[in-house]
């Protein structure tokens, strides 16, 4: 096998061969590092591998759904003990996560090969994946233009076809940005459909989920079977799937009530044209596999929203690098934060039991609305991003002409419809369905009632193949 015929699999293409002997994790494992020293020093994606572990593949069980496929780790998110995280900060240099979480172990149990870290913005607070300590990830359909944030690395690794399937998490946006901007398959799961534990109950006071980026939905479905399993302890346990979401792919869809737009939940921010007519196309392509799909969209005030979301999603960040800052006995000033991250932390720190007290009722009323919505609708489909993606530098939180609400503020113009499940904890995925006129990845983002990821998964199969994507590559890719 080689990096072309290695890049053309999806994960369970590369299981099953590990499985009929045709190729071994070892070989997968080196086929994988050979893909970074090809193309990482171009888009900065993988920030450290693990060559010494190769030894080891060659007594690796070869069981699990994933069996021997090599894996990234996001450098946040669920750690592995022992290995540096070090969150994409001059503040944690040298972090070593202390154990594994749980999803970390759930990971490793569906046989995936962990062979090194995805980079990050730091601390996961960026629409797009740049940092001072680090530079720049590149996208591998432009160099000069994002991968989107906070997944950033892990979307650029899989789109150039380092690996198929990394880590990735999701607290406004995380998973489905640098999907849409690399060309992926992006899910958030439910609110409490994935354990945070045991360290965390839940991340950004409920915002946050984790789980991964892909290139096919099959990928998708499986990995969320094998790692969604409730833990006792969790805030919550959600209601379980009647059948394995492996069984969703493929699975008649039946007839949906979609709704769709293409209007800005922000003021005076339309969306892009080019956005707009592959929402538009994928409408129509929806009705013609027979569903009922309708123009409309949730209304709420956008400066309400605006203070809230800013306030949950700054809640506890002071407490958390006043701990890192203790741990790594570094202070917290401008040589260690980057400048929008400091205002966030100060913009924290001045937080009032009356601020929270508001943000509680507007975000209730927010859910509200939405669960209103799903009275008349089973699927709300909107832009992922309402621009094609932007040039390196546009959304870095390196910004000095920002503070942290104007950089929230700012980036609504790119992924005003990115927060909406998280905060309502519903379920969604970005498909990549389009690209701009330049040739730059687009996605679509559908959005689905709690607890009912089996009927994205069905949506998403279906126009998997009746709008596919895999036979697109980058520019940038270990077959070139």
């Amino acid at each position: 096998m080689d990096l072309r015929e290695y890049s053309e699999q999806d994960a369970l293409g590369l299981a099953g061969l590990v499985r009929s002997g045709e190729v071994t994790p070892k070989q997968l494992a080196e086929l994988m590092l050979e893909g970074v020293e090809k193309v990482n020093s171009k888009i900065n994606a993988v920030i450290q591998t693990y060559p010494d572990r190769l030894a080891s593949l060659n007594h690796s069980k070869t069981t699990g759904p994933f069996a021997g496929v090599p894996f990234l780790l996001k450098d946040l998110g669920p750690p592995e003990q022992g290995k540096l995280q070090e969150k994409g900060s001059r503040l944690t240099i040298g972090f070593v996560a202390r154990r594994d979480s749980f999803l970390t172990t759930r990971f490793r149990d569906t046989g995936l090969s962990f062979l090194g870290r995805t980079a990050v913005p730091e601390f996961g607070t960026a629409s797009t994946t740049e940092t001072t300590l680090l530079g720049p990830t590149r996208n591998p359909w432009n160099l000069n233009t994002m991968t989107g944030g906070s997944s950033g690395g892990a979307a650029a690794a899989v789109a150039s076809g380092i690996l198929p399937v990394a880590s990735a998490s999701d607290g406004g946006g995380s998973i489905r940005i640098p999907a849409s901007c690399c060309g992926l398959v992006g899910l958030k799961p439910s609110r409490g459909r994935i354990t945070q534990g045991p360290d965390q109950s839940e991340g950004h006071g409920g915002l946050g989920q984790s789980f991964v980026v892909s290139r096919s939905v099959r990928d998708s479905a499986v990995m969320l079977d094998a790692v969604s399993q409730p833990v006792m302890g969790d805030p919550f346990i959600i209601v379980q799937p009647e059948r394995p979401y492996s069984q969703e792919v493929g699975a008649p869809v039946g007839r949906l009530r979609i709704a769709w737009t293409t209007k800005s939940w922000k003021p005076d921010s339309p969306v892009h044209p080019e956005v707009a007519r592959l929402v538009e196309t994928t409408a129509l392509e929806c009705e013609r596999i027979g569903q009922d799909v309708r123009e409309a969209t949730p209304v709420f005030d956008y400066e309400s929203y605006l203070f809230a979301f800013s306030s949950i999603f700054a809640y506890g960040f002071d407490v958390y690098l006043d701990h890192l800052s203790a741990v790594m006995q570094r202070p917290i000033s401008g040589e260690t934060i980057e400048p929008v991250n400091l205002s966030q932390y100060k913009y924290a720190k001045a937080l009032t039991s009356k601020d929270m007290a508001k943000t509680n009722d507007v975000l209730n009323r927010f859910r509200r609305t939405f669960g209103q919505f799903f009275q008349d609708y089973e699927i709300l489909m909107t832009p992922t991003l309402s621009l094609p993606p932007g040039p390196i530098g546009r959304y870095t939180t390196e910004r000095e002409d920002l503070d942290y609400v104007g950089y929230i503020r700012m980036t609504d113009d790119l992924n005003m419809h990115m927060p909406a499940a998280n905060i309502t904890g519903l379920p969604a995925i970005s498909l990549p369905l389009g690209q701009s006129n330049s040739g730059l990845p687009m996605g679509v983002q559908f959005i689905s009632r709690f607890g009912d990821e089996a009927l994205l998964i069905r949506l998403a199969s279906a126009l998997e193949k009746s709008m596919p994507w895999r036979d697109r590559v980058p520019p940038i890719h270990v077959s070139n």
